[in-house]
């Protein structure tokens, strides 16, 4: 039976973060079933200029795996930190199993007591008004998305694919999860500890991107990779590559390849038989002793558990 996703719409909706949350989890109908729903069925005016209108009135809720709450302008939890007697009901007497929001959907569930004592987060430039409505909540703007087990939050826009990448990987796997990433044009994996801010995305000079120094070293994560290489390969020096890494990816190098090298290491366990130790030597980590600090702080897991647990047939 198909996982279940309530989409609660509340006005007015944020077109991009409801539009790409459907259509991420819409690439797999085999195991995600979407319930788009509004108080009363009613018509919900969107960012984009134009209405949408549910399927579906608060009583799927109740019963769904999942509540995904896309970004909204919904006036009373922007303003007020409160919602409908009717939203708030249906949001605090769900049995889901997993509550999600995107962008300030993070509002609705501050609104609803869900976040209370917990990490979340928003799109920074809520930051302020967040922070004043819902002190109790342990609020990080700076990251991209927060999982804390059963609820799950995330910054603005493109983070919100982030988040639901992350869900579709945690569900079934990476093979799956790139699959879905590679049919959507995106990229297949930012961990949600990475910024929010990434202050200058696109260098003045093309030609002085360090993006041909990254596909230089995702061809050789095996192997070591010092600084001063990757640096060679962009043809600056150690100083310039670093400050320009960091401003196109919000990541330092060291920390982009430990990514870069965590997300192959879960690759091969998932698609291959290769002993711990060789899984580790083939992802750059050395060591399986190695590799298993990595998973443990990237994903809390060991690579055994994570063998088992996500092997696809």
């Amino acid at each position: 039976m198909a996982h279940r996703i309530a989409v609660l719409t509340l006005e007015t909706a944020i077109a991009f973060d409801l539009g790409t949350s459907t259509h991420i989890f819409g690439q797999l109908p085999d195991h995600y079933e979407l319930l788009v729903c509004s108080p009363d069925r009613r018509p919900i005016p969107t960012s984009g200029g134009y209405p949408v209108t549910p399927d579906h009135g608060l009583e799927v809720i109740r019963d769904a795996d999942t509540v995904l709450v896309p970004g909204t302008r919904y006036l009373p939890a922007r303003l007020e930190g409160r919602l409908e007697p009717a939203v708030h009901e249906a949001l605090t007497t769900t049995r889901a199993k997993r509550i999600m929001s995107i962008c300030t959907g993070a509002f609705v569930l501050g609104a609803a007591g869900i976040l209370d004592g917990r990490p979340a987060t928003t799109h920074w430039s809520a930051t302020d008004s967040f922070r004043e409505l819902f002190p109790q909540v342990r609020l990080d703007p700076d990251v991209l998305f927060v999982d804390d087990g059963d609820v799950l939050t995330s910054a603005g826009v493109a983070a919100g694919i982030d988040l639901c990448l992350h869900v579709i990987r945690s569900d079934h796997g990476s093979e799956v999860a790139n699959r879905v990433a590679r049919y959507c044009v995106v990229p297949a994996w930012r961990q949600g500890g990475q910024s929010q801010f990434v202050h200058k995305p696109v260098p003045d000079d093309p030609d002085s991107s360090t993006a041909p120094a990254r596909a230089w070293a995702l061809d050789r994560l095996d192997e070591p990779l010092e600084l001063a290489a990757l640096a060679e390969q962009a043809r600056m020096s150690v100083r310039t590559f670093t400050r320009r890494f960091r401003a196109e990816t919000g990541l330092s190098p060291g920390r982009w390849l430990t990514q870069q090298r965590v997300e192959r290491a879960r690759h091969l366990l998932e698609s291959t038989d290769l002993p711990i130790d060789l899984v580790a030597r083939h992802a750059g980590f050395g060591t399986g002793a190695a590799l298993r600090q990595q998973l443990a702080a990237s994903i809390g897991v060991s690579p055994t558990a994570y063998r088992q647990t996500f092997r696809t047939a």
